[in-house]
C-alpha cells in the first residue's frame, strides 16, 4: 500500500507499538516525524527507520511543548496528511491495580493529561493544517477496556474512553474536509514494556484469554493502522476497530 507523498505523524514514536508504527509507515513510502519527550532517543530512532524520518522532542501534556513543536513542522512541512495519537501514560502497577474509591485524583488527572487531554491538544492543531488542504486521516490509540470496561486500570479505560469520543467527533464534524478518524481498540500487545510490566503468570493468563489464545504482535497493529491511513477506507469514518483476538466482539 503506497503512502507515498504523505507527511505522518507519531506521538510516542520512539518505542514499542509507537516505532513499529512509524517503521510501517515509513516503509509503505510515507514522511514520518516521531517524537518523544526524551530528546535522547529521536536520532536512534530515525536512523534506524533510515527512510524519510525526522524527529522532535514533544510532551503532549504541556502546553509549551505542543506550542513549539507545531511552529516547528509548520516551518519544514507543508502540511500534515495522517496523525496516530500513540502517546500514552505508562503502566504502573500501583495505579492498575486500585480500586476506583482507591484513586487519587492526581494520578488520574496524570494519566488524562498524556492520553486524553495531550491527545486533544495535538488534535486540535493538527486539525488547522488539515482543514487548509482539505484532507486528513487521524487514528487514536485506544484500548478494549475503554469499550467493554475492566476490574482494572479505570484511570486508562476513561481516558481511553475520552479518545473514542474524541473520534466520533473528528469524523462528524471535519467529514466535509475529507478529514477521517479511527480509534483503534488494543488487547494485550506483546509489546517490551508490557511484558517488562506483568508477571509471568499474568502474561500466560492474558494470552488464553482471547479466542486466539495468543498476545497480538506490534506489527500486526501497524499493519491494520498503515490500512487505515492509505486509500483502502475512504468511505469509513469514525469507527472504532478493535484488535484483540477476539476477545471483545460487537
Amino acid at each position: 500500500m503506497s503512502l507515498d507523498g504523505k507527511i505522518g505523524i507519531v506521538t510516542g514514536g520512539t518505542g514499542g507499538l509507537g516505532l513499529e508504527i512509524a517503521r510501517e509507515l515509513a516503509r509503505n513510502g510515507a514522511t514520518v516525524i516521531v517524537t518523544s519527550r526524551k530528546k535522547s532517543k529521536l536520532k536512534e530512532v530515525c536512523n534506524l527507520i533510515d527512510k524519510d524520518c525526522y524527529g522532535f522532542q514533544l510532551d503532549v501534556s504541556k502546553k509549551k511543548s505542543l506550542i513549539g513543536f507545531i511552529k516547528n513542522i509548520s516551518k519544514q512541512f507543508n502540511n500534515v496528511d495522517i496523525l496516530i495519537n500513540n502517546a500514552g501514560f505508562p503502566f504502573v502497577r500501583k495505579i492498575w491495580f486500585k480500586n476506583i474509591h482507591d484513586i487519587s485524583e492526581r494520578e488520574l488527572m496524570n494519566i488524562l493529561e498524556v492520553d486524553l487531554i495531550g491527545s486533544f491538544r495535538i488534535t486540535k492543531e493538527i486539525l488547522k493544517l488539515m482543514i487548509k488542504r482539505r484532507n486528513g486521516v487521524i487514528i487514536n490509540i485506544t484500548s478494549t477496556p475503554a469499550i467493554s470496561g475492566h476490574i482494572c486500570g479505570s484511570p486508562y479505560s476513561i481516558a481511553k474512553a475520552g479518545l473514542i469520543s474524541l473520534t466520533k467527533h473528528i469524523a462528524l464534524e471535519y467529514g466535509r474536509y475529507n478529514i477521517r478518524s479511527y480509534s483503534v481498540a488494543l488487547g494485550d500487545i506483546h509489546t517490551d514494556a508490557m511484558r517488562r510490566s506483568l508477571l509471568k503468570s499474568e502474561i500466560v493468563k492474558a494470552k488464553n484469554e482471547n479466542s486466539m489464545k495468543r498476545w497480538g504482535w506490534p506489527e500486526e497493529v501497524a499493519k491494520s493502522i498503515v490500512c487505515l491511513a492509505g486509500g483502502n477506507f475512504t468511505f469509513s469514518t469514525g469507527n472504532t476497530i478493535i484488535i484483540d483476538g477476539g476477545k471483545v466482539i460487537i
